[in-house]
C-alpha cells in the first residue's frame, strides 16, 4: 500500500503551507518533546528545556509525519512518538556542533554552550542522546531502537570524520560527500523511513522514501555550507562564516579551491589549514567572481532530482513539496 495523495488545495511549496497541513501533528510533537522533560533530572530540565526551545523548523519529525502521511485529521501516536526521537537526537547534535564550531547564535539565541559553558553543553547533549534511545526501546517492536540507535552511531561518526578532517587540505570531494551522508543525510533517511514503517505502508515504499530523504538531507547539508558563505545571519538565525574559521572544507570552498589560480588556491589552503587568519571577505568576493553559487546550486539541484526520482511511481506530493521547499529556500539565499 502507498500513501494517499493530497488534494490539490493541499499541495504547496511553501514551508508555511506545509507546516499549516501538519499543525495537529506538531501541536502533539510539542506536546511531546515539553512532556519528555519530567523524565531529566530536575537540576538539568531547565537546560534541556532551553534546548527544546531553540530548535527550529522540525524539519526531521516533518519528515516522519509526511511519509506516514494519512491525511490532516489523522494523528498517529507512534508517529509523534518517532518524531520526538529523532528531534531529540538532532538536538544533540546541534548541542555538540556549536561547540565544535564555536557557534554564540542558535535560532538568534545563544547556543547551549554560550548559556550554560562547553563542558556542561557536551554532558547536556549525551543526556538528550540517552534520552531518545531511551524512549525508542518504548515501541511493541526492536525494529525503531535498532534503526534509530544506528543511525545516531553514524550521525557521530560523521561528526567525528569531520571533526578529525579540519583543517587539512587533503579531504576530497567524495570524503565530503560520505561526511555530510552521516552527519546529516542519515538522520533524514531514518525520519522517512520510520515514518512509513511505522504507518505500515509497503516496504517498496519504506526504500523510496528513504532513499528520498538520504539525498534531500545531502542536499540541505550543501545548502547549509551555502548559506555559511551567503547567508544574512539575522534571517538564518545561527553564527555564519564558522566553516573557512574552522577549517572546515565544504563544497563552497572546494569549488573556489578548483577555480582559483594556484597562487591563490596556495593562499586560501593557508587560511584552511590555519597557518594564516581566513579572510572572509576575500573569499566571498571571490566565489562572486567565480559563480561558486552557481556551481553549488547545480549540484544540489542533482541531489533534489534524485530524491525525486525515488519517489517515482509513488503517491507522495507531501514529500516531494519538501524538495520544491528546499529549492525555494536555496533561492532565497541571494534574494
Amino acid at each position: 500500500m502507498s500513501p494517499p495523495a493530497l488534494s490539490p488545495k493541499t499541495q504547496t511549496h511553501a514551508f508555511a503551507g506545509v507546516f499549516a497541513l501538519l499543525a495537529r501533528q506538531m501541536a502533539e510533537l510539542e506536546r511531546s518533546l515539553h512532556g519528555q522533560l519530567e523524565a531529566f533530572e530536575p537540576e538539568i530540565r531547565a537546560m534541556a528545556d532551553y534546548c527544546i526551545d531553540t530548535s527550529g523548523k522540525r524539519i526531521r519529525p516533518a519528515l516522519v509525519f509526511l511519509s506516514g502521511w494519512r491525511g490532516p485529521d489523522v494523528v498517529l501516536p507512534d508517529l509523534v512518538r518517532a518524531a520526538t526521537v529523532v528531534e531529540l537526537v538532532h538536538l544533540a547534535t546541534l548541542v555538540h556542533d556549536d561547540i565544535m564550531d564555536e557557534a554564540e547564535l542558535r535560532r538568534n539565541r545563544s547556543t547551549a554552550a554560550r548559556e550554560f559553558g562547553a563542558t556542561a553543553a557536551v554532558l547536556l547533549g549525551d543526556a538528550l542522546f540517552a534520552h531518545a534511545l531511551n524512549l525508542a526501546t518504548q515501541f511493541g517492536t526492536t525494529e525503531v531502537c535498532a534503526a534509530v540507535s544506528e543511525s545516531t552511531r553514524r550521525v557521530c561518526a560523521g561528526e567525528i570524520v569531520q571533526t578529525l578532517r579540519r583543517g587539512s587540505t587533503s579531504v576530497t570531494r567524495a570524503d565530503y560527500q560520505r561526511i555530510i551522508d552521516l552527519k546529516t543525510a542519515e538522520l533524514f533517511r531514518v525520519s522517512c523511513f520510520l515514518g512509513a514503517r511505522l504507518s505500515g505502508f509497503d516496504a517498496g515504499y519504506a526504500e523510496s522514501a528513504s532513499i528520498f530523504g538520504r539525498h534531500l538531507g545531502i542536499a540541505y547539508q550543501m545548502y547549509d555550507d551555502l548559506a555559511d558563505f551567503f547567508g544574512e545571519e539575522k534571517r538564518i538565525g545561527k553564527t555564519l562564516g564558522t566553516d573557512l574559521a574552522s577549517g572546515k572544507l565544504t563544497l563552497p570552498l572546494f569549488v573556489l579551491l578548483e577555480s582559483l589560480p594556484e597562487s591563490e588556491r596556495a593562499a586560501l589552503n593557508e587560511e584552511i589549514t590555519g597557518r594564516s587568519p581566513p579572510q572572509p571577505a576575500l573569499r566571498l568576493r571571490q566565489m562572486d567572481e567565480l559563480d561558486v553559487y552557481a556551481a553549488v546550486v547545480d549540484t544540489i539541484d542533482g541531489e533534489l532530482n534524485a530524491a525525486a526520482a525515488a519517489l517515482r511511481g509513488h503517491a507522495a506530493p507531501q514529500l516531494l513539496s519538501l524538495a520544491d521547499v528546499l529549492r525555494a529556500q536555496v533561492g532565497n539565499l541571494r534574494g
